[in-house]
């Protein structure tokens, strides 16, 4: 087979069929790249988790005097020294535990006023309102449970808190908003397959004449369905570059410039241009094959090759 033979038709066919060819390049660019940034925001949430993870602190909140009054938890009243001092030695014989320190009033009055200090609220607390506690940094932060089932309605023990559970939150949102994406790209990948049909459908019967012609002289069937293929592959790969441009775009100015969410939110661990220039191969390989698939099977329907 001739390459400028094929070359010439797929100019005649993309140039016949402009505006479906522009709507299916526009359909694969948008789907793909919604397709890059669903896999890029899962990359992200697994980094956030493994930096996170690595940080939260399981915290045992003790009883002050307060409490005595008000929190059925801390009917025998506030922690003792002698409490504090069982609580705290029974933390070290734990061997899950990798490290406890220990905030005192003061220090949780200066850490919440640091944090909300704008708050109505915190004018009127005072130092003794506030409640001692131990900071826990467990080896394995998926063993909160051993600790929560020790400590929890021990004497002077007010309740035991892990950070994880508030994490967990953050990330089944995270983990909801790449499902919502992934859902929208499925029906834009669906619409640009329907759009690739018809536009080799009509590709087809435009040129119905031509490949009647070359069925009679013996043409194989793979020469006729070539070019029709090759069309549907060439929109393809414009809208997979399209959708590789508009992730490229999007991270330069989302996190490095532009937004700057790279200095404006520290905490974040981004994911890196690494991760980004690696989704490229498979987003250009997609809008390739998807394409090129849909046109083949296409084809064996209408032309009857």
């Amino acid at each position: 087979m001739r390459a400028q033979f094929v070359l010439s038709e797929i100019g005649v066919g993309l140039r016949r069929n402009l505006t479906m060819t522009f709507a299916v390049i526009v359909s694969v660019a948008l789907s793909l790249a919604l397709f890059g940034g669903s896999l890029l925001m899962s990359d992200q949430v697994s980094t956030m988790k493994g930096y996170w993870y690595d940080k939260v602190n399981v915290s045992i909140f003790l009883c002050n005097k307060h409490d005595a009054e008000s929190d059925v938890n801390c009917a025998k009243g506030a922690v003792t020294e002698d409490q504090k001092k069982q609580i705290l030695a029974d933390l070290h014989n734990m061997p899950i535990v990798e490290k406890v320190s220990y905030e005192s009033q003061d220090d949780a009055y200066k850490h919440y006023k640091a944090q909300f200090g704008n708050s109505p609220l915190a004018s009127s607390l005072t130092p003794d309102q506030m409640q001692e506690s131990y900071r826990i940094k467990l080896k394995d932060p998926q063993k909160y449970q051993v600790v929560a089932s020790a400590f929890n309605g021990r004497d002077g023990v007010q309740s035991v808190q892990d950070q994880k559970g508030i994490l967990d939150n953050l990330f089944q949102l995270l983990n909801l908003m790449n499902r919502g994406a992934l859902g929208v790209m499925a029906m834009m990948l669906i619409v640009a397959l329907l759009l690739i049909v018809n536009t080799v459908r009509v590709s087809a019967f435009s040129r119905r004449r031509e490949t009647g012609i070359m069925r009679l002289v013996g043409a194989s069937g793979f020469y006729i369905q070539a070019p029709f293929i090759a069309e549907a592959a060439v929109a393809g790969l414009i809208g997979g570059g399209l959708a590789c441009v508009a992730l490229l775009v999007g991270r330069y100015f989302t996190i490095d410039h532009g937004m700057d969410l790279a200095h404006k939110l520290q905490l974040i661990n981004f994911v890196g241009w690494d991760a980004v220039l690696a989704k490229l191969p498979l987003i250009l390989a997609t809008s390739v094959l998807m394409p090129s698939l849909a046109a083949f099977f296409a084809l064996r329907k209408y032309l009857k090759v």
